[in-house]
């Protein structure tokens, strides 16, 4: 029990460290090449007045939006750390703290990488691009979503033969056999964590909840008894913690689609390897909630004569708007994610 504990928080630790080392070097290198975006959210489309009041040009101008590499990065240097410690220091106790492993942390790892650098992609053509892509424009947006549901394929296919997965768990109820459906059934979860992206709006308003989501998914995944991917799921917690401590209003850099993108994947990719699929919303309610108010605001436009729901959305600008300050959004953002991810711990735990 005490060696899987140190496991887990070793790593955790040297991934926290190992991003704040980056961090500085990280830094210099988005100002000197100013990775940020080009058009402003104001300059892309037709804003309100209320919009106007809350947003601020200037830092989104001038502030690099591709800080989410610090996070995989991180993940990625240390999965190979203890990987190659293990290789060249073969003993009983460097094996154990090797994480690496086909059956439960090869894919999300996949997913992480894969989907990170599909959203590097989109950051460069925002930063760099000229044209309509470079506005994130609609066209854009439906290809990026065609490339997070094509890297979802991918993924659902190996679950469903690589891995042999059939079925999901019903909590309090037992298991639900899906068959080869698990693999659109993945693509449409992993979509729908994907748009909960959103929520990457206010200054470390994403890091701090997507930390404690992670955190949550590292607990489950060590009741499940799968210790490689609680070490792994923490060694994001921590990866992410280290860019928090830069994100913090004002933030020297913004997550951006890399970090986004990637992350909100391999959330859905751990949901399904720990059977807690049912409940990835309570655990990651914030990221729903920021998505559904999107979906309803926009129904709402088009159904009742553009007549609003809210002020603006995502929601978290809709408390900008009727007055909270982003601090006070931010923080109380990550009161209740700490809640619904311990709330979600405790259905996962009781509901087998």
């Amino acid at each position: 029990m005490y060696f899987n504990l140190i496991k887990i928080f070793l790593p955790t630790t040297v991934a926290f460290f190992l991003g704040l080392s980056f961090t500085p070097i990280a830094t210099h290198f988005f100002y000197k090449y100013k990775m940020w975006k080009k058009y402003s959210r104001s300059a892309i489309t037709t804003t309100s007045s209320d919009f106007s009041k809350i947003h601020n040009e200037k830092a989104e101008l001038k502030t690099p939006r591709i800080g989410g590499i610090i996070i995989w990065i991180s993940v990625l240097a240390t999965v190979i750390i203890f990987y190659f410690i293990s290789i060249l220091f073969p003993s009983t106790g460097s094996s154990e703290i090797n994480f690496l492993s086909r059956n439960q942390t090869f894919i999300p790892l996949f997913t992480l990488i894969a989907g990170s650098l599909i959203g590097l992609l989109d950051d460069l053509i925002q930063i760099y691009g000229t044209g309509k892509f470079a506005r994130d424009d609609k066209s854009w947006r439906k290809w990026k979503a065609f490339l997070v549901g094509f890297l979802s394929l991918l993924i659902g296919i190996w679950f469903f033969y690589k891995l042999g997965m059939t079925s999901i768990h019903i909590p309090f109820m037992g298991e639900m056999y899906l068959g080869i459906l698990i693999i659109p059934f993945f693509i449409i979860v992993a979509l729908a964590t994907f748009s909960g992206g959103v929520i990457d709006g206010i200054d470390g308003l994403s890091g701090g909840v997507l930390a404690s989501i992670f955190a949550a998914y590292s607990t489950i995944a060590y009741a499940n008894s799968q210790i490689d991917l609680a070490a792994f799921s923490a060694v994001i917690t921590g990866a992410i913690l280290a860019f928090l401590w830069f994100n913090i209003p004002p933030a020297r850099f913004y997550m951006g689609e890399t970090g986004i993108m990637g992350l909100t994947i391999t959330l859905a990719t751990l949901a399904f390897l720990t059977n807690t699929v049912l409940i990835l919303p309570i655990v990651a309610l914030p990221l729903v909630v920021t998505s559904l108010s999107v979906i309803l605001q926009l129904a709402s436009k088009k159904l009742r004569g553009g007549k609003k729901i809210f002020k603006l959305t995502p929601i978290h600008h809709h408390f900008e708007a009727i007055g909270w300050s982003s601090y006070k959004v931010t923080m109380r953002f990550w009161i209740l994610s700490v809640v619904f991810a311990i709330i979600g711990i405790i259905l996962a735990i009781i509901s087998r």
